[in-house]
């Protein structure tokens, strides 16, 4: 179960888990969404059954009766909730018709939660009905105090065979009018709960210095004009800002260094998935350090970690690597390794299959 299919961090986990899922013996899987939005049109060429159970307003009552009719129908054995809102109006049905309930609805780790926080009110409401909690990321559990007999971390796997036949660096440099020799890039959305200032104020200072680097941030959002302003015109030459994009790894191969700023005061990453897109593609990482980002990127061994809104010290990173090849290689190799060793598709994959026999018996 899911809210929507739409591009995303927990939609493309489980499209990705649904990649493996559908390839093993023995397992049935059927989603159910609450939108008719799908971005991973994919999804569509596993054979997978998808039941659209959408509302006709955000608080529609009926939702509830459409869970329960739906799940008597198609009789799981499990049902995994990958949201928070489904997992609230799945909860009278699964308790009903007494099936096992896997709330997987955490996918951040926030350094403050209250009754004022949407998810951790949904969250205390659902916990009890679980028998399974899953979060993406160690820091997430202990966020949201998951009762330890309940809790399980299910981290992102990826899917190695989405860096096949990418375009050329050339092509896409070409695309971009990108002339420099070095590019360091951010993907994520235009929000709250990204931090684009610090990463352009770090820009604006690396290139006080030098002006050999493009920077090139993917994504749009509500607070996209407000972060170009903020970009000198004397430089904004070396900025390019396309918006959202499909094919993300494309133009994430031309970067030099990756990097994801987070807004520590309104969001804690859990297990970022464009962090893990740098990684497979051997580029070493720049990270805010919050929450599960330190589980996936080890400081100075796979990447660096530095403080929430310090622009001075990203700019100091980012330039350390630009004049220190070996070590920009030898950073993205390791993150490369980690990656297939402890967050591929096959090792997430397996983390399901084990859970889901656990609950089956």
């Amino acid at each position: 179960m899911i809210d929507t299919l739409r591009s995303g961090g927990k939609e493309r986990q489980l499209v990705e888990t649904l990649k493996f899922l559908s390839k093993q013996n023995g397992i049935t899987c059927d989603v159910v969404t609450m939108s008719n939005d799908i971005h991973y049109r994919y999804i569509e060429d596993l054979n997978i059954e998808i039941h659209k159970v959408t509302r006709k307003s955000k608080k529609d009552p009926a939702i509830f009766f459409k869970f329960y009719r739906l799940f008597k129908e198609i009789k799981p054995d499990i049902i995994h909730s990958w949201s928070s809102m489904c997992s609230v109006y799945a909860v009278p049905a699964i308790k009903l018709l007494k099936i096992k309930f896997v709330n997987n609805s955490l996918r951040d780790a926030p350094l403050h939660l209250g009754v004022q926080d949407t998810e951790w009110r949904r969250a205390k409401l659902t916990f009890p009905f679980s028998d399974v909690i899953a979060a993406n990321s160690y820091a997430g559990l202990e966020s949201y105090k998951v009762p330890t007999k309940k809790r399980v971390c299910l981290h992102n796997g990826f899917d190695f065979s989405r860096i096949k036949e990418l375009d050329s660096k050339e092509s896409i440099r070409q695309k971009f009018d990108i002339t420099t020799g070095y590019v360091v890039g951010m993907v994520a959305m235009f929000s709250g709960r990204k931090d684009y200032t610090t990463f352009v104020d770090a820009a604006q200072m690396v290139l006080e210095q030098r002006k050999d680097v493009t920077f090139v941030a993917i994504g749009d959002g509500e607070s996209f004009n407000q972060i170009k302003k903020q970009i000198r015109p004397e430089i904004k030459n070396y900025f390019r800002m396309p918006g959202t994009q499909k094919k993300v790894l494309n133009i994430a191969n031309i970067f030099d260094i990756g990097i994801l700023a987070t807004n520590i005061r309104t969001h804690g990453e859990g297990i970022p998935n464009a962090v893990m897109e740098y990684m497979a593609l051997k580029k070493p990482v720049i990270v805010t350090d919050c929450g599960g980002n330190r589980e996936l990127v080890e400081d100075n061994h796979t990447g660096f970690l530095v403080e929430a809104e310090n622009p001075a010290q990203m700019a100091e990173k980012i330039i350390l690597l630009l004049d220190n090849k070996a070590l920009a290689t030898k950073l993205g190799t390791n993150g490369y390794n980690k990656l297939t060793e402890k967050f591929s598709l096959e090792v997430m994959g397996n983390e399901f299959l084990k859970l889901y026999m656990k609950l089956k018996r």
